[in-house]
């Protein structure tokens, strides 16, 4: 069991959720607002999605990111901040010609999906390690194209934070280190019980977390109801955390929860198994992250 942990807060995602919980924060003031409150509570690490203010769907507009990261750079409260290059990867099958996308369907380039990341250069960003079902959805990220992402994100200097949501994901992603295209020790992000990825258990995360290199580092997230079970597994199995409005929107059963309150229950999860929560300057030494002033530490 790791003494301290890695604590990351995903404060808005990309699902259909903001009709579900007044909290899911929407515009860049919110969604900024939200990673500093996350960050007050305890949170190293703060992931980051944009919204489309007017709808509250997901928007890859790199001036609401810009705004986003300019806020919370600005503010008192110190955090990481990891930005999504997931981007446009939604397939949906058209059902007139199922060789073409229908409705729902979301498709950005490699080059596309790293801009932001390109353009801001956060600390760090997440790089998904391949294409999965999910739900009745396809998420497209083909071998080639991550090659092609991982050589952006190498050459900008940022962490990437390897996501897996299967065991053949942390296949490809330890293929991409054995090609060079991932610099320093790994960081891989299990993610547990997205249907149809990998499931969220025990047995699953202890033989994700055998199959990566020796020098790699690896957090997980459970979703829904299983978050802090995952909290509480990960940390007993020496891993790093992650909670947050993306990936749940219950404090308990019945109570919407804040990403500020996700993120106190988790570090008294974690405070409760004998562990604790790194600050984000102990947790920039351990992934020897790029200086948020500029250069590397």
């Amino acid at each position: 069991m790791n003494k301290k942990v890695i604590l990351s807060c995903a404060v808005t995602g990309a699902g259909d959720t903001t009709a579900k919980s007044p909290h899911v924060p929407v515009t860049p003031k919110e969604i900024a607002d939200s990673a500093i409150k996350a960050a007050k509570a305890g949170a190293t690490i703060a992931h980051l999605h944009v919204r489309d203010p007017e709808t509250g769907q997901l928007s890859h507009d790199v001036n609401l990111f810009q705004e986003t990261v300019e806020r919370i750079r600005e503010a008192d409260t110190d955090v990481i901040i990891n930005i999504t290059s997931g981007g446009g990867g939604d397939w949906i099958p058209s059902e007139e010609d199922p060789t073409r996308g229908g409705a729902g369907t979301d498709i950005q380039t490699p080059e596309e999906r790293h801009e932001p990341v390109g353009k801001l250069l956060p600390e760090m960003c997440t790089l998904d390690c391949g294409s999965v079902n999910f739900g009745n959805m396809l998420y497209v990220s083909p071998t080639d194209w991550l090659r092609k992402q991982a050589r952006l994100v190498q050459e900008s200097g940022v962490k990437p934070e390897l996501e897996c949501f299967d065991t053949g994901q942390i296949r490809f992603a330890n293929q991409l280190v054995q090609e060079g295209l991932i610099d320093g020790d790994p960081l891989f992000q299990f993610c547990l019980g997205i249907p149809w990825g990998a499931a969220s258990d025990a047995e699953t995360l202890s033989y994700m977390k055998s199959r990566i290199p020796e020098n790699g580092k690896w957090a997980a997230f459970g979703i829904g109801r299983m978050q802090m079970p995952v909290v509480a597994e990960s940390v007993l199995q020496g891993g790093n955390i992650r909670v947050g409005l993306e990936d749940n929107l219950y404090l308990k059963k019945g109570q919407l929860a804040t990403n500020e309150q996700l993120v106190d229950k988790a570090v008294g999860i974690t405070q409760s198994l004998g562990s604790d929560v790194m600050s984000p300057a102990e947790a920039r030494e351990l992934l020897n992250l790029r200086n948020p002033n500029g250069g590397n530490d």
